[in-house]
């Protein structure tokens, strides 16, 4: 690094290049097992005390004594009249196009049944009863986060939503309207996810949380994962900007501040083809920070984990894209489409130098919030299925099981379940007579 530059450039053929990689691949791990231990004690203090437990926890880390703890008539309506319209109508917008998205997601979730040889078999896809959306507090307010989690389960057709957000700002409680959001939780953190998994005198036990949150957040719902469905376990956030020499710095500056200025773990990393751009786009990035307001927090994030990486050509490009599976994905490069063809793995891809990653935040329509950490490969961004249960249809005619009996017991028999046997059998007996 030189000078004042935040952003480390490793070309190729440095030796530092494969370990810089290899690290970025195992990058955001958190340390939950640091935590476990605290959040193990919160989430047993709240399942056996309650509101008690709850509140104390409430006082102890954020200094306030909620009352009451659980609010359905919160004053949404109210709070969106009260914005200032520029505000307002952007929220509006928002939760217009985040709805639309979502209903068009909602219509490929389709069951089905068909017959075949006298056997009826299907799939039926129903929305789960309660879900739990979590809004993180603290260093700022996420309205966006608040459309983001529950839209999704509002067309999904999930009946109870509540929303665990800490001191609700007035564009917190509008978003809240808009969403349909049945009650607010006003309180944040592990003692949050303990009283929607297990539910307390006044908060009312969830299916499924969702949302982003903390360290301690993360590890709670990590813990409480089996008495309650989750979405994932959210690392630190990240983008990974694609670029050749086509792409202008001043953008590509501008995208990788973008997530650095949430906080200081977040990873701004950059992969080109030209190692010109990157160093234009360090030079960009030294400018652009002078007059940022939480320069503070975007220079921790990019200290840490602000890296370019100078690769071969556009097919090394997108091999590293795929092996780091990133969050974020901006594609700025001379031919966006045919480069954003070819990532297998992202979990929301911006393509074209004219997509900021920060319409995905707010106003482009899918859910922002997304795999990290490399979990892409394996996961999905949040959407209506996340808030639906399949159940599977299978019905046997009494021809059927006499046909099929025979296999099925000798199936049973194989695995020393004679029991298991004997119930297919005893069908068909009574088939037969």
């Amino acid at each position: 690094m030189s000078g004042k530059a935040q952003l480390t450039i490793i070309g190729a053929s440095d030796k530092a290049f494969a370990a810089t990689l290899t690290q970025l691949q195992a990058r955001g791990q958190s340390d939950l097992d640091r935590v476990e231990a605290s959040v193990r004690e919160i989430i047993a203090a709240v399942r056996s005390r309650g509101d008690e437990a709850l509140l104390d926890y409430v006082q102890r880390f954020e200094g306030r004594t909620p009352s009451p703890l659980l609010v359905t008539e919160y004053g949404g309506k109210a709070a969106l009249e009260s914005l200032e319209p520029a505000l307002r109508e952007a929220l509006e917008e928002a939760a217009r196009r985040i709805t639309d998205y979502h209903e068009r997601q909602k219509q490929q979730l389709q069951g089905f049944e068909y017959e075949h040889e006298d056997i009826r078999l299907g799939s039926r896809i129903q929305p789960i009863e309660r879900a739990g959306v979590y809004a993180p507090g603290g260093k700022a307010r996420y309205p966006s986060t608040v459309l983001m989690t529950a839209l999704p389960a509002r067309i999904a057709g999930v009946k109870h939503i509540t929303l665990a957000c800490p001191d609700t700002s007035p564009e917190v409680l509008a978003a809240a309207h808009l969403s349909g959001v049945s009650a607010i939780l006003d309180a944040g953190g592990a003692q949050a996810i303990a009283a929607l998994a297990y539910g307390t005198e006044s908060v009312p036990k969830v299916d499924k949380i969702v949302g982003p949150g903390n360290l301690f957040v993360a590890a709670a719902k990590r813990l409480v994962f089996g008495q309650v469905g989750i979405d994932s376990i959210a690392g630190p956030s990240e983008i990974l900007v694609l670029a050749d020499e086509s792409a202008d710095p001043e953008i590509v500056a501008a995208d990788l501040l973008s997530q650095a200025e949430h906080d200081e773990a977040a990873y701004a990393l950059l992969i080109t083809t030209s190692a010109e751009l990157a160093t234009q786009t360090q030079q960009a990035v030294d400018q652009q920070l002078a007059s940022l307001p939480r320069r503070d927090i975007a220079s921790a994030s990019l200290r840490a984990h602000g890296v370019a990486l100078v690769c071969r050509d556009h097919e090394h490009l997108v091999q590293i894209a795929n092996l780091l599976a990133a969050e974020h994905v901006a594609v700025h490069t001379q031919d966006p489409n045919a480069i954003a063809a070819k990532i297998r793995h992202a979990g929301a891809l911006f393509i074209g130098s004219s997509t900021p990653e920060a319409a995905g935040d707010y106003l482009a329509g899918p859910s922002h919030v997304l795999p990290t950490g490399g979990a892409a490969r394996f996961s999905a961004p949040l959407g209506v299925y996340d808030f639906v249960s399949r159940t599977s249809l299978i019905s046997y005619s009494p021809s059927a099981i006499a046909r099929q009996a025979p296999k099925i017991a000798t199936f049973a028999r194989s695995e020393g379940l004679e029991a298991h046997a004997r119930a297919a059998e005893l069908r068909a007996k009574r088939s037969d007579s």
